[in-house]
């Protein structure tokens, strides 16, 4: 692609590196030197990065406000944290399906109106916040947040992705877009306590307002370029939608309230066999269209189940960021304002992972690059599981800036072989490989965490039987710390009998947290050791290909001397 050609429009935000990745199934068509614009200069590419990074962190921080804040939504709205628990379930149940169908309506309807229509929801949900008063309002507002916040994703690879050349797109742009993104609910730690105050949640909404009236103005006023509409929306992709939407919805339901309220309640069970058996109605129908919304078929073969298993694992994998030293942390007491400084770091790191990413991505590195995530992954979670009950947030710093740095290394090369994949079968793939990104990254961190949180809790409770089996009356050393409990609540109250009862519920508290904090050890391990057989697996894959390339070899050049040597009979002829 020439300086002078017009910059590419496509269909999603996957799709907005199509022509990159296109480009880069075939290496020997790229460049040596990657031009970075593509019909614009400096100045006019400028507004739109900005853009693309205003809208990817507004989208990061919608999400990151609520998971970082779910004890004082509950106390604003004078509900459990339980309770609460329902708001960020009914938050990642839109975010999870809508993009499956949002993809059809674009091309179909064209992306100006897709734009505008998707940002004024945005602001509508932001405004509507303000008044978000009790349970019910909450969660209908959350719905609404997850379902606006959805094309968001969208709107920042456009922005980000318009003025670069094809090359660029999956070169440069994809890797700037994906640690935008990843830094969103990282920074939204880093700045709540800041906006949180004495105001309660209103600085939280006024910020995301604030966003999204920023938003609002920079898609009204920079203009993407247009793209050709297609009409590919038919009858049959609104029940296979429904069905898959309502798949994924119970599934995200059952992970996030799975293990507070525990897996064996029925309806829980029952809204899995229910979400599963959508899924499968859904499969079989689409496996008896002829166009269908997903072709199962081609995401059945063996590459793109190899492909599948990488994205979900890495995924789960990634889980011990989220779900480990925050909870962690505040199970120990430290409240937000004590974890700003880690998760300050953790975005530094996730912004160095990204120019890493862009110095060192090729479609020949993908392995390269995951094996040196894999190695990141385990050493971090190595590091965390020598976690003791003194660990603060300065412990983790190192740790969780390798866990960051690692992600960038996954995601961005893991997208480009989806993508190069759905190319070399033609663009009607490319909706197929979305939906299983989707799937997997939406999905996946969201049982991950609930496959995190239950092992934590299993292992509690296991820890903590153990502990209070040694924590008995005769017992010499149990004896001294009761004595010693007993005499500093002494010092407080004359009633020795008070004392003592209050010296027993101290003790079992700290056995409590000794168990948690043994918990998350035996976790942090088990994520280590995953990592390490995920190594070991991507070793012998590599060296399986290596062994067939050989033997491919060995088998072409046998072919060229047999076909080189002339037979008895054509010497014969000759002669």
């Amino acid at each position: 692609m020439t300086a002078a050609a017009p910059a590419q429009r496509l269909p999603e935000p996957a799709d907005a590196a199509t022509e990159a990745a296109s480009q880069a199934a075939a290496p020997a068509a790229v460049p040596a030197k990657i031009p970075l614009l593509a019909g614009m200069g400096p100045r006019q590419a400028a507004p739109y990065f900005l853009a693309g990074i205003l809208i990817a962190l507004a989208q990061g921080l919608g999400q990151g406000f609520i998971t970082a804040n779910l004890s004082q939504i509950a106390g604003d709205l004078g509900i459990t944290t339980t309770s609460a628990s329902w708001l960020l379930a009914a938050y990642m149940i839109p975010r999870s399906a809508l993009p499956l169908i949002l993809i059809k309506v674009r091309t179909q309807y064209g992306l100006r109106r897709f734009a505008e229509i998707s940002i004024l929801a945005f602001v509508a949900v932001a405004f509507a916040a303000l008044w978000m008063k009790d349970f019910r309002s909450a969660l209908v507002v959350q719905i609404l947040s997850g379902a606006a916040a959805a094309p968001l994703s969208t709107l920042a690879f456009l922005y980000m992705l318009e003025p670069l050349s094809g090359p660029a797109k999956v070169k440069i742009g994809l890797p700037a877009v994906l640690g935008l993104i990843l830094i969103g609910p990282n920074l939204a730690r880093v700045v709540s306590p800041s906006l949180l105050g004495d105001g309660g949640l209103e600085g939280i909404h006024l910020a995301e307002l604030g966003l999204a009236l920023m938003c609002l103005a920079v898609v009204f006023t920079l203009k993407l370029q247009p793209q050709p509409r297609e009409k590919v929306i038919q009858a049959g992709d609104f029940l296979s939608f429904g069905l898959i939407a309502t798949g994924f919805s119970g599934i995200t339901i059952a992970a996030v309230l799975g293990p507070i309220y525990w897996w064996n309640l029925p309806w829980i069970g029952t809204l899995l066999a229910l979400s599963i058996a959508a899924l499968a109605v859904a499969v079989i129908l689409e496996l008896r269209r002829d166009t269908p919304l997903i072709d199962f078929r081609w995401l059945a073969s063996p590459a793109m189940l190899h492909l599948t298993m990488t994205l979900l694992l890495f995924r789960i994998l990634l889980t011990e960021q989220s779900s480990g030293p925050p909870r962690f942390l505040q199970l120990l007491g430290q409240g937000g304002a004590q974890m700003e400084g880690l998760f300050g770091l953790v975005c530094v790191a996730t912004l160095a992972g990204a120019v890493v990413t862009i110095v060192f991505i090729k479609p020949s590195r993908e392995a390269a690059l995951h094996a040196a995530a894999l190695v990141l992954i385990a050493t971090a979670a190595f590091m965390d599981a020598r976690a003791t009950s003194d660990w603060r947030a300065d412990q983790f710093l190192f740790s969780q800036s390798m866990m960051s740095v690692a992600a960038m290394l996954f995601m961005p090369p893991a997208m480009m072989m989806g993508l190069m994949a759905a190319m070399r079968k033609g663009p009607t793939y490319l909706l197929s490989f979305i939906i299983v990104y989707i799937a997997t990254q939406s999905l996946g961190s969201v049982v991950g965490s609930g496959l995190f949180t239950t092992f934590v809790n299993l292992r509690q409770a296991f820890h903590l039987q153990i502990l209070a089996e040694q924590l008995t009356a005769t017992d010499p050393q149990t004896q001294a710390v009761l004595a010693q409990l007993t005499r500093a609540f002494a010092a407080q109250s004359p009633d020795l009998a008070f004392d003592r009862l209050q010296a027993g519920a101290q003790l079992l508290q700290q056995a409590s947290i000794q168990a948690w904090v043994l918990a998350y050890a035996d976790a942090f391990r088990v994520i280590g050791l995953l990592a390490l057989i995920t190594l070991a697996a991507l070793g012998l894959h590599l060296f399986r290909d290596f062994l067939w390339m050989r033997i491919d070899r060995r088998l072409f050049a046998r072919a060229a001397d047999a076909s080189a040597t002339p037979s008895p009979s054509s010497a014969k002829v000759a002669s």
